[in-house]
């Protein structure tokens, strides 16, 4: 990286958050993503994940400061010290989960989830679902409202709530977690190997439809959903050192909040 970055400013539409743009840009100047050395995402955890769906293709380092309501993956927010920041800013490097849905009408749908990757009832019927691991069977039927797959980055969102593991790092796992299971009502979720292609298949659709959403896109009405880790696409975040991705993670686990 050179001494003064080329620095590519994307912020949510939120006021505080265009407002702070426009100061850095007038401290730094705008470039567009392509030509950017750094993207700096200014907003919430949804506008990051927003950001890297739609540039982490770029394959450039994502800095993120927290200007909306949830910021786990966000630094927090000031105006003076950027560069310095930037260059003393340590990487965390995510892989996404890739997810090809096929629906009822016969079409098959792909995305990138950098959180999760969920299944959910779209009805008051609960969802019937069966999980294949690496094409083995491994639960014949899972009454429930969702079930999800979360990545590592992702533990803490969606999957924490529902009662899932909070996973390191670099320890190449997913969580696979119910939501609300009614049978078989201990079955708790598992953690398995990232590289583990997990299918699930949905054995009532017509009667008891269900959906998939990965991160924020929706499919509705699929009949069997396959997810597994990319295997050509990573993205980097950049953290402040008293800030950084692991030390977060750590203190979640130690919080009552």
């Amino acid at each position: 990286m050179d001494s003064t970055p080329r620095i590519a400013f994307l912020a949510s539409r939120a006021e505080d958050a265009q407002r702070a743009c426009a100061e850095l840009v007038k401290l730094h100047g705008d470039h567009a993503p392509e030509d950017a050395d750094i993207l700096v995402a200014l907003g919430g955890d949804g506008f990051m994940l927003q950001t890297l769906h739609r540039h982490g293709s770029l394959g450039k380092p994502v800095y993120g400061m927290k200007l909306g309501t949830v910021g786990f993956l966000m630094n927090q927010q000031r105006v003076d010290g950027l560069v310095e920041r930037l260059h003393a800013a340590e990487p965390a490097v995510l892989r996404p989960l890739e997810m090809v849905a096929q629906t009822e009408s016969g079409a098959s749908v792909g995305s990138l989830a950098y959180n999760e990757v969920s299944l959910l009832r779209q009805t008051r019927q609960a969802a019937h679902l069966s999980i294949e691991l690496n094409g083995q069977v491994r639960l014949d039927e899972l009454i429930c409202d969702g079930v999800m797959v979360a990545t590592p980055a992702g533990s803490t969102a969606y999957n924490f709530s529902a009662h899932g593991p909070i996973l390191p790092l670099g320890t190449n796992v997913v969580a696979l977690t119910p939501i609300a299971a009614f049978r078989p009502r201990r079955w708790r979720g598992a953690v398995i190997k990232a590289d583990t292609e997990v299918r699930f298949r949905v054995l009532d659709p017509y009667k008891r439809p269900v959906s998939a959403t990965a991160d924020s896109h929706e499919v509705r009405d699929v009949v069997e959903v396959m997810i597994r880790e990319s295997h050509d696409r990573t993205v980097t975040l950049l953290f402040d050192p008293e800030h950084n991705l692991e030390e977060r993670m750590l203190a979640e686990q130690f919080t009552s909040g």
